[in-house]
């Protein structure tokens, strides 16, 4: 089901970008918007786990550094017919990880060392399984794709308030659009592509998670491991980083309640617990594909 989401919700996002290009009319101003933020993201793509990782400071670790973790993280890729991703360590006492990494021949796993004083061995097998779930799924794809067009759709919208402050349209845009049909996609497109880019983010969350719980065959030492993580980031927030590499971790150590749950880029942690507990209820055979 969550795939089925991702797939609708991506062509929600590609549907609303048409329709506010048609809204707006501008076709050139379109064209410049996807080609600008697909360069963005282009670049993102293939060099943001180098800037991620060098932003949290992380230190990558040989199987001499740290041979439990190392070794947890050898079987789990071996498990899952995966290539051997490289192993970081965060100096951040808040327990957490991320994986990054283009694909799964260019993947990186990092954790803090928060989270290796705080989890057991089998919790910390069903942190390191969701991660590589992240990576087997190419979810830093999926959400470039998604970044690319939610990015384009708010350049665009930026694009089209200063053409209207500073003279408003040009004679290519004649054929297309309405001014309030124009005004309403400058005002509503940014907030309705963070809403569904931020919808697509919880969705490979949910995927991860069923991922993780399969790679380590352990769904509710998955579950025990979301719940001292999100305890304890509460308590020791994050110092280093920024909200925008939020997504990247297990649990968000940016995250905020009420209405910015909608723009969370994880499902609350409680709904994640509550699924794991269902999987390990229900039997289903925790064998990776």
């Amino acid at each position: 089901m969550n795939r089925i989401k991702t797939v609708m919700l991506l062509a929600a996002l590609t549907a609303l970008f048409l329709f506010i290009g048609q809204a707006l009319g501008g076709r050139t101003g379109l064209i410049i918007a996807i080609v600008f933020t697909g360069l963005m993201n282009f670049a993102s793509y293939w060099w943001s786990d180098k800037i991620v990782l060098r932003m949290y400071g992380a230190q990558e670790i040989s199987e001499s550094d740290a041979p439990d973790l190392f070794r947890i993280v050898r079987e789990l890729a071996l498990r899952g017919s995966m290539p051997m991703p490289k192993v970081y360590i965060i100096p951040e006492e808040t327990p957490n990880a991320f994986a990054t990494g283009r694909n799964p021949q260019h993947a990186a796993v990092a954790v803090t060392q928060g989270l290796l004083q705080l989890l057991s061995r089998e919790e910390l097998s069903g942190v390191i399984a969701h991660e590589l779930g992240h990576v087997r799924n190419r979810d830093t794809l999926i959400m470039t794709v998604a970044a690319t067009i939610a990015g384009a759709l708010s350049h665009l919208a930026t694009m089209a308030m200063w053409g209207a402050f500073l003279g408003g349209r040009s004679d290519d845009d004649d054929d297309g659009g309405s001014p309030l049909g124009g005004l309403l996609s400058i005002i509503l497109a940014p907030i309705a592509a963070a809403l569904i880019q931020m919808a697509i983010s919880r969705s490979r969350e949910f995927m991860a998670d069923e991922e993780g719980a399969r790679l380590s065959g352990n769904p509710l030492a998955l579950a025990s491991a979301l719940r001292k993580i999100e305890s304890w980031s509460q308590r020791l927030p994050i110092h280093s980083g920024s909200p925008a590499t939020a997504h990247l971790f297990i649990i968000n150590p940016f995250s905020g309640g009420g209405m910015m749950s909608l723009f969370s880029t994880h499902p609350s942690t409680e709904a994640r617990i509550e699924r794991l507990e269902e999987m390990a209820r229900q039997g289903i055979a925790m064998t990776a594909r």
